[in-house]
């Protein structure tokens, strides 16, 4: 079965990761909303790019996925304005890193609401349609450290373990009505947050460019690579696509080896 014609709902999707996942399903012909900050400009540019390149329908919601009246409303708009919800990609995200003692309440609250609390709130609301359609696709961009910890980085983890735990949670719910949750586990990511994250570290740590790459950022990497953004997207296609259906509460590494060791 085609995606054509689907509609596919993108969380965090104004650059980086999300942005690529929303292109390849407005690639495959779905309408597709996308969320997130940004200059309003570049957002709007890179809407009509989507519409214009692909032949879809392409709006943007400005929810802020700490505010679960919002993201209600993010859904029934996407709803409305499309006449369902049948992909939702919960892709947000944001990190703080600092040791457990001196981690701000604040920023832990902002973590969890926005990695993890925002996935519960955009499943409660689109599952019903979802069910009722008798099919539809959820992927969560998770993390490698879904799986595994890294020092520093308390609440980012713990979200993450938390959506790992939801997909399977809410996978075993919606088995049997058509609808398959999954989540997948980047790695060290090309994006450019992690590109203007290089010349701060090089800073701190007198080092060159690539060795901020290869002995800071890819330490973990067995192959040395980063992951792009458009395999990440690839793989959110599949999980959307039929050869895919009896794929559901899985927790899919795309880490260079990282989570093997």
């Amino acid at each position: 079965m085609s995606l054509a014609g689907k509609t596919a709902v993108v969380t965090g999707s104004t650059s980086g990761i999300g942005l690529a996942i929303a292109r390849a399903f407005a690639k495959e012909g779905c309408n597709v909303v996308i969320n997130g900050f940004g200059d309003a400009a570049a957002i709007e540019t890179e809407r009509t790019k989507i519409e214009k390149e692909f032949k879809v329908k392409a709006a943007y919601e400005g929810a802020d996925m700490s505010k679960p009246a919002e993201i209600a409303a993010l859904i029934h708009n996407a709803e409305k304005t499309f006449g369902s919800v049948d992909i939702l990609v919960n892709n947000a995200g944001i990190q703080f890193v600092s040791p457990v003692e001196d981690f701000p309440t604040e920023k832990w609250d902002q973590i969890i609401a926005i990695n993890l609390s925002s996935a519960f709130h955009t499943i409660h609301a689109a599952v019903p349609g979802m069910k009722a359609r008798k099919w539809g696709r959820i992927i969560n961009t998770a993390s490698a450290h879904s799986l595994i910890a890294s020092p520093f980085k308390s609440a980012y983890v713990s979200a993450k373990h938390g959506i790992a735990g939801l997909t399977k949670t809410v996978a075993l719910e919606l088995a049997t009505f058509g609808v398959t949750v999954n989540c997948i586990s980047p790695g060290y990511v090309w994006t450019p947050l992690v590109e203007k994250q290089i010349p701060d570290t090089m800073k701190a740590r007198n080092l060159t460019k690539e060795q901020v790459i290869n002995d800071v950022l890819l330490t973990a990497q067995p192959t040395k690579q980063f992951v792009t953004v458009d395999q990440v997207a690839a793989l959110a296609v599949f999980l959307a696509s039929d050869s895919a259906s009896q794929i559901t509460g899985a927790n899919i590494s795309m880490d260079g080896g990282w989570t093997a060791a």
